[in-house]
């Protein structure tokens, strides 16, 4: 699942819920705040052992950067992408280039948003995008990145981020 929006992480843990099978691992590349998304698994009474977090990513190229070698090693053969509509398009293509390159099957889920999206999607930055997934699909064929900052879920202290304060966006209905 890629980070942006709360609107994802609520999707995510309701259909965690309803339709999978508690041992499918869920990867969250830069979302919410940590505490945020414990908050929502919990809601939903799911099983946060078998989500994690990754923390590297800063963007929509930077999250399937990141996630290719935490896939690989988990064995992932085909994966379902979750996102806003407003960046689906965008996030499939780099996603069939970067992960497909490496014989990884791209789904799109894509969440509705509330409101406004904050941006919107230009051709440029399309373009700029899937021309650096196009390269990146070559040299990831000689070279892994590495992301040091993946976290199980459940390793989040609540308690400590409520110590420190923490906030979650108004959609999510949390606090």
């Amino acid at each position: 699942m890629l980070g942006g929006s709360i609107r994802r992480e609520i999707y995510m843990a309701e259909v965690v819920r309803r339709e999978l099978p508690q041992n499918i691992p869920i990867l969250i590349s830069q979302g919410s705040q940590d505490p945020c998304i414990v908050l929502i698994f919990q809601r939903a009474l799911v099983s946060m052992s078998n989500v994690w977090l990754e923390k590297c990513a800063n963007s929509t190229f930077g999250n399937f950067y990141y996630t290719l070698p935490i896939l690989q090693q988990w064995g992932v053969r085909k994966l379902k992408l979750v996102t806003s509509g407003s960046h689906q398009q965008r996030a499939l293509w780099l996603g069939q280039i970067m992960l497909g390159s490496h014989g990884i099957w791209v789904e799109l889920e894509a969440v509705s948003e509330k409101g406004v999206p904050a941006n919107r999607e230009s051709r440029f930055k399309t373009t700029l995008d899937v021309t650096r997934a196009l390269g990146w699909a070559i040299i990831s064929q000689f070279r892994t990145p590495s992301c040091h900052a993946v976290i199980p879920l459940d390793n989040v202290n609540l308690a400590e981020w409520r110590q420190r304060g923490f906030s979650c966006e108004h959609q999510g209905n949390l606090q």
